[in-house]
């Protein structure tokens, strides 16, 4: 143990005495401003100023540092008698609530000069599907009755929200049994048509693995699956996904194709063609999205749409993923299936998004550079075609 963990420890006594919420009272304040410029997290550092996340970037959110002790006090305001726990692991996720419209997911950790912290906000409100203005063709994940559907990307790209919706739909228009495990639970369901328990890893289970394996014991129709972290954790939803469940969970992978290197590549050589074959069995769809910036100066999410058909299934058990993206691209008009670029020159097509946008992020940056010139081209013989036509029409008036 170093001096200074040793000094933490002796000034970091929780003591409930001591909570006069004077810093809980200033990160309101702070998350309510973050809120009023459409922000999606606070983070704060000792010996640095609070800063949010507006429309992708870190904005500066006043001239105030906060002090080493102001971030002691803060961490166990929040945090209450889990403040001993951070002492120990140096991080803890939790939730903190601001009011009735707003949930925060929040982690407190250790850095080199003191505490620091982020809050995602969380609203309590879940967004539909057509609200968050997804794919036509994610509506297709509701009706699946078995297998495992994962939802991809990087931290901060939405995969949280998109599988709230997906839930939320099921909800209101299926009669199920919903079991969602988390770290720690995010949007919080009502029951509607459907039954839904929401456990949280810490609170009400050991971990992710064990919840999982006693879910299969709970009689559900779907279990969400916060995060697949392990390689028990994959086994077990993949064995529920067989077994007649309907499996959701999120992965931090860029595509589909990634995601399924990454889940086969968790396991020891001598397993990984029985998982491969598994997976190829139960994967059902994956969704791997990231978020760009539109014209309007907000974010909307580009997303590679998966869904297994035969073709998809043999390519994944043969090991011939380098051709999945292919399939998944030829996969459109008849499953509803896109690769990033496709939903990049969609977004383009649509006005949502400029051109400079969508080449900063393709997958093939020359590709979709041709797609786009095509796209342009066209329009232009069509606006040329329309023009003569109404120039014909005066001249016949005339």
């Amino acid at each position: 143990m170093t001096t200074n963990d040793t000094n933490f420890k002796k000034e970091a006594v929780f003591d409930a005495k001591e909570l006069a919420f004077e810093m809980t009272e200033k990160l309101k304040f702070y998350l309510k401003g973050l809120i009023k410029y459409g922000g999606s997290d606070l983070h704060i550092k000792t010996s640095s100023t609070f800063r949010g996340r507006i429309n992708g970037e870190m904005v500066p959110l006043s001239n105030e540092i906060l002090s080493h002790e102001d971030g002691i006090q803060l961490a166990k305001e929040v945090l209450r008698s889990r403040f001993q726990e951070l002492v120990e692991k140096k991080s803890v996720d939790f939730n903190f609530k601001l009011d009735e419209k707003y949930r925060f997911r929040g982690n407190i950790f250790f850095q080199t000069d003191g505490i620091s912290a982020v809050f995602r906000v969380i609203p309590v409100a879940i967004p539909s599907m057509e609200e968050l203005k997804l794919p036509k063709s994610i509506e297709k994940i509701t009706s699946l009755k078995r297998g495992l559907v994962l939802v991809t990307g990087p931290t901060g790209s939405g995969k949280s929200t998109t599988l709230a919706s997906i839930i939320d739909e099921i909800n209101t228009t299926q009669r199920k049994h919903i079991i969602t495990i988390e770290d720690p639970v995010e949007f919080v369901y009502k029951d509607k048509s459907s039954l839904v328990n929401q456990r949280a890893i810490g609170q009400d289970a050991l971990d992710f693995s064990t919840a999982l394996r006693a879910a299969l014991r709970e009689d559900p129709d779907i279990i969400l699956v916060g995060e697949m972290r392990d390689m028990e954790t994959i086994e077990t939803a993949m064995h529920a996904a067989e077994t007649g469940h309907l499996v959701l969970s999120t992965l931090h992978t860029v595509d589909a194709k990634d995601t399924i290197n990454r889940i086969i590549g968790t396991f020891p050589g001598n397993e990984q063609n029985k998982i491969r074959m598994s997976l190829a069995a139960t994967l059902q769809g994956v969704l791997s999205q990231r978020l760009v910036k539109t014209k309007d100066s907000k974010r909307a999410a580009a997303i590679e749409i998966l869904y297994k058909n035969a073709r998809i299934e043999s390519l994944i058990a043969d090991s011939r993923d380098s051709e999945i993206t292919d399939a998944i691209a030829e996969g459109k008009d008849i499953y509803g299936m896109q690769t990033f670029d496709q939903a990049l020159l969609d977004l383009y097509g649509r006005g949502i998004i400029d051109e400079n946008e969508a080449l900063m992020n393709a997958s093939n940056r020359g590709d979709l550079k041709m797609q786009i010139d095509n796209f342009n081209n066209a329009n232009q013989q069509s606006e040329t075609v329309v023009d003569a036509m109404i120039d014909l029409k005066v001249e016949e008036t005339a």
